[in-house]
């Protein structure tokens, strides 16, 4: 009997992780004489903990096919982070435990630098416990911070989620300058790296068009080198876009968006730097402005997404399955780039050892020397990734998304508290 399956998804959500979902298991179904099931987790790795483990079996294949274009987590993901084998063995246990009563033998674990950690873990413990667990990690994250891979599924819909909002509210600001808004600041995703900032750079074809200032976690922030270049850029353009990332850091390492508290990660919780950065344009310069915080409508956005995004989601849930078929065990597929013009791409593989808890920022030779704006070469690094569109299908003037089943499997152990 061929060896069932555990996906789960982890961590933030994005307009695509759905589509590697959707990868995953088409391609597991069309090989039944080497995958049994596959079970997700219900709300991530708590569906494992928890013995919650939907039957996608019962989904229909028009179903699991519109995942493709179906944004969010459709199995449900969670921030939840596995300590280390030392610190809390038991859980790890649990998972093979509850491999082991469901026959399952591979574990595809959809998600950032944390998740290939965790796959990694589980890997080596179930060798160790006796019930060998095929691992693979799948490469998710809207930070586009992974390193082994050339970009992140996620990153790109969201990137032309941003490039696309900082064009219009541009055009917006624009035309009604004279008289009110001179400043608007919009602020994006990016705990460590600027790539989301980055991508606004995108909206620009012409000088003076915006963003006039991007500010990114990898430049220290100077407030009175800052308050010049928007003041200059309301004297010569009349209007002023500044596109700045959550974690923008000060010359200290402080967050200027430091909210106090930790999320379930560890990682401090970042949120409103648009409105402390307002502040700063309101007493320094005294100029009218407006603020917005893309938040959740940035990773969500389904409707703008990235066809090259969706395609390489899709491509990094079927290579996984692939690589699990071939032998392969604690790899993660990646995104190998190999021409930029014509954009040119193939499947690669890391070690998941070499990807856990690793957090790429963005290289020197990609911000400018003023430290507001980007190069020629990460524009070129970045035009093909938000390249194409890929809508959904639209009911009734809305997009119609994937509802799933979800039913549960019948538990086989004792409760488990997480």
């Amino acid at each position: 009997m061929p060896k069932n399956a555990f996906y789960a998804q982890s961590g933030g959500v994005t307009a695509v992780i759905n589509a590697t979902a959707c990868g995953v298991i088409e391609t597991a179904r069309a090989h039944p004489q080497e995958i049994g099931t596959v079970y997700a987790g219900a709300h991530g790795i708590l569906g494992a903990l928890q013995e919650e483990l939907i039957d996608t079996a019962e989904e229909s294949a028009e179903t699991i096919a519109a995942l493709r274009h179906t944004p969010a987590g459709a199995f449900g993901s969670a921030r939840y982070k596995l300590k280390g084998l030392e610190e809390n063995r038991a859980q790890y246990e649990r998972l093979i435990e509850v491999f082991r009563a469901h026959d399952i033998g591979y574990f595809f674990y959809n998600g950032g630098g944390d998740s290939q950690d965790t796959a990694h873990k589980v890997s080596r413990l179930g060798e160790h416990l006796g019930y060998p667990i095929t691992c693979i990690g799948i490469p998710k994250t809207v930070d586009n911070d992974l390193p082994g891979t050339d970009s992140c599924p996620g990153f790109g819909s969201v990137a032309k989620y941003i490039a696309v909002a900082t064009r219009e509210a541009g055009l917006d600001v624009a035309s009604m300058a004279r008289t009110s808004t001179k400043v608007f600041i919009l602020e994006t995703m990016g705990r460590h790296a600027g790539w989301i900032a980055a991508a606004s750079a995108l909206a620009r074809e012409e000088e003076g068009d915006p963003p006039h200032v991007i500010l990114l976690p990898e430049v220290p922030f100077e407030q009175q080198r800052f308050l010049e270049r928007v003041r200059a850029s309301v004297e010569r353009f009349g209007y002023c876009v500044v596109v700045v990332s959550e974690g923008v850091r000060t010359a200290d390492g402080g967050f200027l968006s430091d909210q106090g508290s930790r999320d379930a990660f560890g990682h401090v919780q970042l949120g409103g730097v648009a409105p402390v950065v307002a502040a700063m344009v309101k007493e320094g310069l005294g100029y009218k402005y407006h603020y917005a915080i893309a938040d959740y409508l940035q990773r969500a956005a389904r409707h703008i997404a990235s066809a090259t995004d969706v395609e390489q989601a899709y491509a990094m849930g079927r290579a996984a399955v692939e690589l699990a078929l071939a032998g392969r065990n604690a790899v993660m597929p990646t995104i190998v780039r190999e021409s930029d013009e014509p954009y040119r791409w193939r499947v690669g593989e890391a070690a998941l050892e070499d990807v856990a808890n690793v957090e790429a920022s963005m290289p020197a030779e990609y911000i400018d020397d003023s430290g507001f704006f980007v190069t020629e070469a990460c524009l070129r690094y970045l035009r093909p990734l938000i390249a194409g569109e890929d809508y959904p299908p639209y009911v009734n003037g809305l997009p119609a998304y994937a509802r799933l089943r979800r039913r549960l499997v019948e538990k086989r152990l004792p409760a488990f508290e997480a």
